[in-house]
């Protein structure tokens, strides 16, 4: 499902910063306009994937019209070259799949006969390693 959010875009000597309002004023940066498009995007993506994760609730996006990037600017305190506002589109679950749940190969040690056992009993060595790691994640919490 496609999500769209208005971002500020602001011109500095260095780059580009861009911040969502409706988002807690989340910020970004990007040494080009196209870096700071792509930046947004991530950003606004992962934003967006960690609060579903964590069931937050989110601000609903603010009508384009609305978003006044130098009321925002000087809301904030910071100068700079030029501004426009403009909207960020991402699908997270398209976004997620690609670039925050790849899965990665990790090597391992088991006794030999807990890897007989676990073969008899069809036991899927990923599935258990995640499961237990995110068990002990949480409990350390």
């Amino acid at each position: 499902m496609l999500t769209i959010y208005p971002a500020c875009f602001y011109k500095e000597n260095d780059g580009y910063s861009v911040i969502f309002p409706d988002l807690n004023y989340l910020s970004t940066y990007g040494k080009t306009l196209e870096e700071a498009f792509a930046m947004a995007t991530d950003c606004l993506a992962g934003y967006l994937y960690s609060a579903k994760i964590n069931n937050e609730q989110i601000n609903k996006p603010s009508k384009l019209d609305n978003i006044i990037p130098e009321n925002i600017a000087s809301q904030l305190g910071f100068d700079y070259v030029e501004c426009f506002a403009n909207l960020v589109t991402i699908d997270v679950d398209e976004y997620a799949k690609a670039h925050f749940n790849k899965s990665i190969k990790k090597t391992l040690s088991i006794p030999e006969w807990l890897n007989k056992e676990a073969l008899a009993n069809n036991i899927n060595f990923s599935q258990v390693l995640q499961e237990a790691l995110i068990n002990k994640l949480q409990s350390m919490k």
